[in-house]
């Protein structure tokens, strides 16, 4: 079993609340879950208007999978307009891996 992992941290365009920033948020959040059956949510910079961090998880039989998976929603996120892609932290790991 595999169990790849995804972090972005995303700057946002002309957002001033946080009501703002959610309506940015939670589409790109719900299209990764429906597009690719990824487990996603907003996991940091909560408080703070123009940043996000969304998170997400992807498990599989196989590594390859998990990083065509990965791959996908990292092109899916940073072609998005309305965000600007600052880093994606990638991790894959399997049950080995204790």
């Amino acid at each position: 079993m595999f169990v790849g992992t995804l972090v972005f941290d995303l700057l946002l365009g002309d957002v001033h609340s946080l009501k703002e920033k959610r309506s940015i948020i939670r589409p790109i959040v719900a299209e990764l879950q429906r597009k690719y059956s990824v487990c996603a949510a907003e996991t940091g910079a909560q408080d703070l208007h123009r940043r996000a961090e969304i998170g997400l998880a992807v498990v599989a039989g196989e590594s390859r999978y998990c990083v065509e998976v990965l791959d996908s929603c990292e092109r899916l996120v940073s072609g998005r307009p309305e965000v600007q892609l600052l880093s994606a932290r990638r991790r894959l790991r399997d049950d080995a891996d204790d």
